[in-house]
């Protein structure tokens, strides 16, 4: 489970907190309380089975927090983001040979092994390989990726709201105001983010 989190956090005033440091070993202590928890509720772990995995030395449990990125390195963000939505394949390490087989370069090191560039990729057939990737599709309306806190759909929707109501009513004197809809579509700063649609589901 992968996730980004913001050092910090905001008030119920927007103040924000900062957050300097957060020690992994709490944290990999307070995982390990959610997931029992979780699984007594569910019925799914006995109070016996619990106290018998509280009393191993290891927890079972890992957190890892020092990968660290700082807002303005947008491009960092980006890659960091790349790789905890990366796919089950690499086009960069798949080929088609042109007599039937898909080759494709695991990635150095995966099982343990060193693998050089010029290493010869592995050859499949294609209805294999199609078969094997399929196998990586989540169910329908199965959400692999979900938003906490101020970045939530609920809390952005709020805010969207809330701010529309700002600047969409009628100030003292009559005069009307444009709503924030409308300028979030035609200001400059909205028309220069907007990519088209074959850019986007080149970057999907």
């Amino acid at each position: 489970m992968h996730a980004l989190v913001s050092r910090g956090g905001w008030t119920s005033d927007w103040e924000w907190v900062p957050v300097a440091y957060v020690d992994e070993h709490a944290a990999e202590l307070l995982f390990r309380h959610k997931v029992m928890r979780m699984l007594q509720e569910e019925g799914l772990l006995v109070e016996e089975r619990k106290a018998l995995l509280l009393s191993w030395r290891h927890t079972g449990f890992s957190v890892h927090n020092r990968v660290r990125v700082e807002p303005e390195d947008q491009p960092a963000v980006e890659r960091l983001a790349r790789y905890i939505m990366r796919p089950p394949i690499s086009l960069e390490r798949m080929q088609w040979s042109g007599d039937g087989k898909v080759l494709y370069r695991p990635k150095g090191g995966h099982d343990g092994r060193s693998r050089q560039p010029g290493d010869p990729a592995e050859a499949f057939d294609p209805a294999e390989f199609l078969a094997g990737v399929i196998m990586h599709i989540p169910e329908p309306r199965r959400h692999l990726v979900r938003y906490y806190g101020a970045y939530s759909n609920v809390s952005r929707g709020k805010r969207r709201r809330q701010t529309e109501a700002a600047i969409g009513a009628a100030p003292p004197d009559g005069r009307h105001v444009p709503s924030a809809s409308a300028d979030r579509d035609h200001s400059p700063d909205a028309r220069a983010l907007r990519r088209s649609w074959a850019q986007l589901i080149k970057r999907v």
